[in-house]
């Protein structure tokens, strides 16, 4: 048996999504054309817009304000470049613990001639308020999450949404990792733009959306033809953007709490473990399904692979682990230590996660980490 807790990773797709998905694959497999179409064509665009109306009102939006895109990673670039080139100058700003497509997406603006600033956060991962406000002078947009995708923290949105646009400035939110486990209304956390994805929420990989206020401006990143309204010309995904209108519509908040519970029982049960730590807080202002813990003495690499072949899935923060083969951005970006970004792993849960998953995914852990002590070459315990 696998125990598989990446689920901040990807998602195992409902068999419900699944099954919608296979019917415009097999036999509607049209994509949506103009105002008048042949029967192919009209029965791709009506999936596509009852996709559209579900999201929207999942979110409290108005379906014209939903645009499908490829991934979270297409509705970074497109919001934060889409706005700056639509403004033509000023300061961008992200937090310092934002995902690698965010904090490069803005980064690479001042090829254009933007200036960029990274915000600091607390020991907990809450972005600083009083530094944000500082550091909006000029600015065009401030990017940030709703719930960190390593250690879980949930933002304050309505505060960082009342500094921002009190400097004239738009707010593009992240709302990937907490799509489908907090509510969320785009009205109440008043913000102007903001993604989500669906291969987070047990639906396909390869789609996401990106909400965009109505009445704010941002230039295409792509040309081409008026599909999407324009914002986002070409190929219309038709069944990834059916299955994702099927997750959204499988979303049930009571798996959140559910999920919360299992979370709370973890990381207690981590905690007991000598030389851990947790990163990130505890209790409500944390996703529900993150638990993100740091093992003194050992390298998170070394925790996963072992664990991984004794049937434990989940993913780490330490350098070997990245692409780039730096330590985790975010445990470094909350004040953690090289050691505690080398020695953290995530492990995220999903709507099917088990009680006796979570106790067996501990006593792996627990045993791994301790044999791995007695080798480590960091002098843990012995």
């Amino acid at each position: 048996m696998v125990i598989y807790l990446d689920n901040a990773n990807t998602t195992k797709p409902d068999p419900e999504v699944i099954k919608v998905m296979i019917e415009y694959l097999e036999e509607k497999y049209g994509t949506p054309g103009g105002e008048f179409g042949h029967i192919f064509d009209e029965d791709a665009r009506e999936a596509v817009e009852e996709a559209r109306e579900k999201i929207a009102k999942e979110i409290n939006a108005s379906p014209e304000e939903i645009v499908f895109v490829s991934d979270e990673t297409e509705a970074d670039n497109l919001a934060i470049k889409g706005v700056a080139w639509a403004r033509g100058k000023g300061k961008v700003l992200a937090s310092k613990i934002e995902r690698k497509a965010i904090l490069n997406t803005v980064n690479r603006l001042k090829e254009w001639g933007f200036k960029t600033y990274e915000v600091g956060v607390d020991r907990k991962g809450f972005i600083n308020i009083e530094e944000l406000q500082s550091s909006l002078d000029g600015a065009v947009l401030f990017a940030t999450h709703l719930g960190n995708f390593e250690i879980g923290t949930i933002q304050n949105i309505r505060a960082i949404s009342e500094v921002v646009h009190e400097n004239g400035a738009l707010l593009y939110l992240d709302a990937n990792h907490a799509f489908g486990k907090i509510k969320i209304d785009v009205q109440k956390l008043n913000v102007d733009l903001m993604s989500i994805s669906s291969h987070l929420i047990h639906g396909p990989k390869g789609v996401a959306a990106l909400y965009i206020r109505k009445g704010v401006k941002l230039k295409p990143i792509l040309d081409g033809d008026l599909r999407e309204r324009g914002i986002r010309p070409g190929m219309i995904n038709v069944p990834s953007i059916v299955g994702f209108g099927k997750a959204v519509e499988l979303i049930n908040y009571e798996d959140a709490k559910r999920m919360a519970k299992l979370r709370d029982k973890l990381i207690d049960l981590l905690l007991s473990i000598p030389d851990t730590k947790l990163n990130g807080p505890k209790g409500d202002m944390r996703l529900p399904n993150n638990v993100n813990v740091s093992f003194n003495y050992v390298e998170g690499e070394s925790v996963l692979l072992h664990c991984d072949m004794r049937g434990l899935v989940f993913s780490t923060g330490s350098a070997c682990y990245s692409q780039d083969l730096l330590p985790s951005h975010v445990i470094r970006g909350i004040g953690g230590s090289f050691e505690d970004a080398h020695g953290s792993v995530r492990l995220s849960l999903s709507k099917w996660t088990t009680e006796e998953e979570i106790v067996t995914a501990y006593e792996i852990l627990k045993d791994v980490v301790e044999k791995l002590r007695k080798i480590s070459i960091y002098g843990g315990r012995k």
